[in-house]
């Protein structure tokens, strides 16, 4: 046995300490309470609040870093069923989607930059579902099914959660299954055709099997309407299934066994009109002079009016499985864990990548099919002893298939390029008329890392806890794109035009990575009720590759340079106190956070006078810095509120080379210094809020109201941090009102953006820079009512 680990596993077996702080629930207490079917505590009236933020359970009070919790009843109570309704009570946590593929988590300004999707840029939020970690983002485009609690980890979590979590982590856990016999049935139906229905069922098949069955499916029609077919579009048509065996032949071993499969089958994702901002580039290349030369208008200059005139096909069929198994094993003195899990991911889409009538990008699909394969085991302390540990070990591997069609319509030609080159031959109207592009792309990942955390327990009441993690990664990429039809010329000024908006390419590549990053925490207990922390922290995210083809260089060729983006390392500061008063009526929680990041990866624009591509690359630096509280009151008995507000000053601190925002670009014009400006995606102060009555009716059950509310200051929705390209800021809030009765049937009508306000989620500009945005709105006022049976 190596003599640094005899010697932990000598310490650790020592006599346990004594603790001012309440003692934090065992990891087999927490499998014990969820084989029992116990719900989750809610952050509200003081009460413990389990977590495993720290791949062990623990009080979230007791826990020394920055979280967010969201337990089962809240979720229900609250009628959340998407990661996007979470981030709504979470104002750190920022979740963008256009649709599956181009989803993005950011955490504190930090994750993923916006951008069109480029399937060789891993999240910086990691996204972990049952100790799995999924790699692509579309995982937390579906439903939330049958969940336990959502704990939102801010800031890098590199350590013990390791794989890509500079900016934090999302993590999820499902209820597992019980030995004692329940059920839950829950229907829902609403405005704009809404319907939900979800059900679980839980109970034992022998003394030592148990098994837990759930599903559900959610249907609404969209809000946006096609002037063209008269139909809503955009809407949502989502089935979820998870199945689950628990065996526990004694109280010492505990494997639990889990199945699951989503489909989200939407008539999906147009954009409407937002805009138009004038450009740097001549009146005629504009908007109002292309779409006049034309005779096109849009539906509306309105966006909320929300119509659209796409003429494409519009599909997003995503699917996501895969199958996990947890073992636990008490070896008294400590737990062996392993979780080993596989996970697919399929994606068909069809999009009208113009947005509008106009037969310039008539389609656009990327088709994804994704499988990992992943492993992972830990060895950890029981109890609490001089000194308590985490060991591990972990793998992973990622193939990666990606296919591209591209079309080009009738109206390219003069969109893209005008009537002329630049020599001065005629630009024929057919020239890009059928012109396709077709590409694929084949990626692996392999990815391994050993990791060790310490918690020193120097005195009854403080802690310092060191922790390391070495990571080694292997990445290979092939892509080939070729290109075919439009029209067929000898001309070599017209064939030099064809392939400025797009031309073959191919090349693979390969590298590897390597990384030794760690973190550590001295946190103080200064009362039962009273703990101060500080943090430092050096995170690590492994370089990237292009899967979307190259930018063009000087020479007009694939800059080949750009195949490769450079790995992303972090530096992370943060100090905080968690406390609670008045009899834990009042907990209150603040942070001070810095994060400097070099070599940020971005997914960035091409904004040449050509076709609008994406394409990752690095940014020197950037910076995320700001300030968290937290504040949950429950001050008398049926009443509790919370406070959660973030002021958040993400900025880029060096970006000589970024896109230029749409009000700076001209004909030759395609790099700007955007130095000092704020990252995109993340408002300087937002705001989450609510409260809930409930009071004993002589109905033998409880009658509540309900409020929760969201509050954003503006931000930018594009890399370039263009003006026109700028959401506002926006207030919602959203009303339930509801019964509870003891004999464990519940009905409550929740509206949800009560005041019916208007406000963009996304803006993006159009192909070729014309100055064109468009964007979509965020859901308009909507009203449920939901019915609800335990057993």
């Amino acid at each position: 046995m190596p003599s640094s680990l005899a010697v932990i596993l000598a310490l650790q077996t020592t006599a346990p300490l004594a603790s001012t702080e309440p003692p934090a629930p065992a990891a087999e207490a927490v499998a014990a309470a969820e084989v029992q079917g116990a719900p989750a505590a809610e952050p509200a009236g003081g009460e413990d609040v389990v977590v495993t933020a720290r791949r062990r359970a623990e009080r979230a009070q007791s826990v020394p870093i920055a979280l967010s919790v969201l337990g089962a009843e809240q979720i229900a109570r609250t009628g959340t069923f998407t990661i996007q309704q979470v981030s709504q009570q979470a104002p750190t946590l920022q979740y963008t989607s256009s649709n599956p593929r181009n989803t993005a988590l950011n955490i504190r300004g930090l994750g993923v930059s916006f951008g069109l999707a480029n399937d060789g840029l891993e999240q910086g939020v990691g996204f972990y579902v049952d100790q799995v970690y999924n790699s692509r983002p579309a995982a937390s485009a579906f439903d939330l099914l049958d969940i336990e609690r959502v704990e939102i980890l801010r800031g890098p979590q590199g350590t013990l959660f390791g794989k890509n979590t500079t900016a934090g982590a999302v993590n999820i856990t499902t209820k597992s299954p019980s030995f004692k016999p329940e059920g839950e049935f829950e229907a829902s139906i609403g405005t704009q055709k809404f319907g939900q229905i979800k059900a679980a069922v839980t109970g034992p098949i022998s003394e030592t099997l148990a098994f837990r069955v759930a599903a559900g499916k959610t249907t609404r029609d969209g809000f946006v309407r096609s002037t063209l077919t008269g139909r809503n579009v955009n809407d949502l048509d989502n089935f979820a299934v998870r199945g689950q065996l628990l065996w526990q032949p004694n109280d010492d071993v505990r494997v639990r066994l889990i199945a699951d499969y989503n489909l989200s089958d939407a008539d999906c994702c147009t954009q409407v009109y937002a805009g138009y901002g004038e450009t740097l580039r001549p009146a005629s290349r504009q908007f109002p002079a292309l779409s006049a030369a034309l005779g096109y208008r849009p539906p509306s200059l309105d966006p909320y009016d929300r119509l659209a005139d796409a003429d494409g096909k519009l599909k997003a069929r995503s699917e996501i499985g895969g199958i996990s198994a947890i073992a636990d094993v008490d070896l008294g003195s400590s737990t062996l864990t392993s979780v080993s899990a596989y996970r697919w991911w399929d994606w068909q889409p069809a999009n009208d990548r113009d947005y509008t009538a106009l037969d310039i990008l008539p389609q656009s699909a990327n088709p994804v099919q994704q499988d990992q394969l992943s492993q992972e085991i830990r060895l950890a302390s029981n109890g609490q002893n001089r000194l308590d540990y985490t060991l591990g070990l972990y793998a992973y591997y990622q193939e990666l298939r990606g296919q591209n069609v591209t079309e080009w319509g009738s109206d390219a030609a003069f969109w893209l390029l005008g009537t002329q080159t630049a020599n001065g031959t005629a630009i024929p109207s057919n020239l890009l008329d059928g012109y396709i592009t077709t590409s694929s792309a084949l990626s692996t990942i392999q990815s391994y890392a050993a990791f060790a955390q310490v918690t020193w327990h120097i005195t009854d009441t403080l802690r310092l806890t060191p922790g390391l993690r070495y990571t080694y990664e292997h990445k290979t990429a092939d892509y080939e794109a070729v290109v075919s039809g439009g029209l067929q010329t000898n001309d070599p000024a017209l064939q030099a035009a064809k392939l400025s908006i797009f031309r073959p390419q191919a090349y693979d590549v390969k590298f590897s990575d390597d990384a030794l990053t760690g973190d550590i925490n001295l946190s103080w207990q200064a009362r039962p009720n009273l703990l101060a922390y500080a943090s430092y922290a050096r995170g690590f995210k492994s370089g990237g590759i292009n899967l979307a083809g190259l930018p063009f260089n000087a020479t007009n060729n694939p800059a080949l340079d750009r195949a490769i983006v450079s790995p992303e390392k972090s530096q992370s500061y943060e100090v905080g106190i968690k406390s609670q008063w008045f009899g834990r009526k009042l907990t209150a929680n603040f942070a001070l956070f810095r994060t400097d990041v070099d070599d940020f990866q971005a997914n960035v624009v091409d904004t040449g006078p050509g076709a609008l591509r994406g394409y990752l690359a690095n940014i020197d630096s950037v910076r995320s810095q700001g300030a968290e509280l937290d504040l949950v009151l429950a001050p008398v008995s049926g009443l509790s509120a919370y406070l959660r507000t973030a002021f958040t000053d993400a900025d880029y601190v060096s970006f000589d080379n970024a896109p230029c925002p749409l009000e700076l670009i001209a004909s030759g014009t395609t790099v700007c210094d955007l130095s000092g400006k704020d990252l995109p995606g993340t408002s300087r102060w937002a705001f989450s809020y609510g409260a809930e009555y409930r009071r004993p009716t002589g109905l033998n059950g409880d009658a509540y109201v309900g409020i929760e509310g969201q509050s954003r200051t503006g931000y930018f929705a594009d890399a370039s941090d263009s003006k026109y390209l700028r959401i506002d800021g926006y207030t919602t809030i959203n009303l339930r009102v509801g019964f509870a009765a003891d004999a464990g049937w519940e009905v409550f009508g929740l509206v949800r953006n009560l005041f019916d306000k208007d406000y963009m989620t996304l803006l993006t500009p159009q192909s070729g820079n014309s100055g064109m945005f468009s964007g979509v709105p965020g859901d308009p006022r909507t009203a449920q009512v939901t019915a609800r049976y335990r057993f």
